[in-house]
């Protein structure tokens, strides 16, 4: 497999990219390999490799048992980064997809990126505030809520801020005033209102999208339940990708 410059300009970035996948989801496993593929990537095990995600038996202080299991898959990665002295890193979750122009976009939002003073960025995400506005890169209010943590880009700063930030935050009763356990892309938020120093940037449009598949985080709906329903539901989701490439 050959690099592309899309894959080039990643591996330029982020110095490790990890990307969390339980065992048991090989579907995600494989399509995660085949959009990492069209950037000419493969996941060799070092500089790109799937995070074996926490599955806990309960959900503990969390509102789920997939919500504990996504913070605590990420506070892994993100503690082993900063054991490590990562200079940077990429988290990916396994039902990302790159959007269909994201080949011609990553290289030359990604050199914007790198020529400016970020702590975090997004290449995809949902914002709940007015739209913003800007070519290829936006640098965002630490105040701005920001959900999804499907593409998350942290600096060496970063790294050593996020990983006791969120370890702090599992020795707190939920709905603690200073920042108890939540969904992983709200403790984001408050770290990044607590640390406003660390410039959080935007890619526009998005770079990456969350793929329609089965949740491990959320209760699952009636249709994911019921055996017949599970494979029409699953055919459905297949045909709203191809509609959304």
């Amino acid at each position: 497999m050959t690099i592309n410059a899309a894959g080039e300009a990643l591996l330029q970035t982020f110095e490790r990219v990890r990307i969390i996948n339980l065992p048991a989801r090989r579907d995600r496993r494989r399509e995660t390999a085949r959009q990492l593929a069209r950037l000419g990537l493969a996941v060799d095990g070092e500089r790109v490799a799937f995070h074996p995600a926490s599955r806990p038996t309960d959900a503990g202080p969390f509102t789920t048992i997939g919500a504990r299991g996504c913070f605590m898959s990420h506070l892994d990665i993100l503690h082993t980064a900063a054991t490590d002295g990562c200079a940077s890193l990429l988290i990916l979750e396994d039902d990302v997809d790159f959007t269909r122009d994201a080949e011609l976009r990553l290289p030359t939002t990604l050199a914007r990126l790198r020529q400016e003073e970020w702590g975090l960025f997004y290449g995809g995400y949902r914002n709940a505030g007015p739209p913003v506005r800007g070519e290829e890169l936006a640098a965002v209010s630490p105040t701005l809520t920001i959900d999804t943590s499907h593409f998350v880009g942290f600096s060496a700063a970063t790294i050593a801020a996020a990983a006791p930030y969120l370890a702090r935050m599992l020795e707190r009763a939920p709905g603690d005033p200073a920042g108890g356990p939540m969904h992983v892309d709200g403790a984001y938020n408050w770290l990044r209102r607590e640390h406003s120093d660390l410039g959080t940037w935007l890619a526009l449009p998005e770079l990456g999208i969350q793929r329609p598949s089965r949740t491990d985080v959320h209760q699952l709906g009636f249709a994911d339940r019921t055996p017949l329903l599970r494979e029409m539901t699953e055919l459905a989701r297949q045909m709203a990708r191809r509609l959304r490439r």
